[in-house]
Formats: structure tokens, C-alpha cells, sequence
């Protein structure tokens, strides 16, 4: 069993039933996703979400790195960013077997959005019904101007040592 805990700060914190810190996970994607504000997981454990006081939706794939916490090889990858409101998410939902994401916001909006791309399906009210099979289009609700982030490996930067020894100049 983990614990997950999300914070102000913008981080997650994994804990085991012991009460020691497993893991840290701070957001990868070039938006700033703000205060966590909800946490959700599928079924089986395998996919973390995370809403912020912001409006972004961040995914994570968390499967291999529970399966085995203490192999470093396993680590947690982040998937997917979006922004999904303008104001603050108040929860969120994830159905697996329409593999949507259905959100909340203190803007009183709820939508609905593909799981594996973020991609914006509508939301709860409008005069016509969800298309949930048609995930070619890429449409964005009135009030968002940015496109889900779908984070890769290879952009993840490439953390590098370098050393800057103190040098004494007597002449300055």
C-alpha cells in the first residue's frame, strides 16, 4: 500500500504504510501546474492524476515503480499536461473502459477528456452529444488556449555535472 499526498507546493509525495517518504514527483511539463488540489488513480494503480488550483490535469505512469519501489530502474514517468480550466480543478475522475478523464472546476464547468492525449470531448450541458470514439480532432473548451503537453522521454533534460572551481584573483 502508498500513500500519495499532493501539496501547495506543486509536488506529490509517495509514502509507505510505515510513514516513510518513498518518492518525490515535481511536474516535468513548461507550465506551471500550481498547488495540487486532487489526486486520482485508475483500478489497478498503474496511472496517477493530478488536478491544480490552476486548472492543469497532469498524468503519470506509476505501474513499473510500484511493482518494485526499490529498483531505481523503475521510476515514475509523467505522461500528459493540460490545462483543462481556467480556475482551480475540485476533482477529477478516470473511467477506464471509455479511457476518459472527466473534470470539475470551481468555474462550475465539468468536462470530459481522452485519457491518453488530453484532447477535449466536451462538457456536462451542451446541446449535443459526446463523440468519445472521434479522438482525431483536436479541439480546445472557449476559455483554454493551450494544447495537452504529451511529455517523451528524449525531452526530458539530460541532467549534466559540471564543475565551476573557485578561482582567487588577487587582482580584483
Amino acid at each position: 500500500p502508498v500513500l500519495a499526498s499532493a501539496h501547495e507546493s506543486g509536488c506529490i509525495r509517495l509514502w509507505n504504510i510505515q510513514g516513510n517518504l518513498m518518492k518525490e514527483l515535481l511536474p516535468f511539463s513548461e507550465y506551471s501546474s500550481g498547488p495540487l488540489t486532487v489526486l486520482c488513480t485508475d483500478i489497478f494503480t498503474r496511472i496517477l492524476l493530478a488536478g491544480s488550483k490552476k486548472g492543469h490535469i497532469i498524468c503519470w505512469n506509476i505501474a513499473s515503480f510500484l511493482e518494485d519501489p526499490q529498483n531505481n530502474k523503475n521510476q515514475i514517468k509523467e505522461k500528459l499536461c493540460w490545462r483543462a480550466h481556467t480556475t482551480e480543478v475540485v476533482d477529477l475522475f478516470y473511467e477506464e473502459e471509455k479511457n476518459v478523464v472527466v473534470t470539475a472546476s470551481t468555474d462550475g464547468s465539468v468536462r470530459i477528456w481522452h485519457a491518453e492525449n488530453g484532447y477535449y470531448f466536451g462538457y456536462f450541458g451542451q446541446s449535443r452529444k459526446f463523440e468519445l470514439s472521434d479522438t482525431s480532432r483536436l479541439i480546445l473548451p472557449p476559455d483554454v488556449n493551450n494544447f495537452p503537453a504529451i511529455i517523451r522521454e528524449e525531452s526530458k533534460p539530460v541532467e549534466k555535472k559540471v564543475e565551476y572551481p573557485l578561482m582567487l584573483d588577487r587582482d580584483k
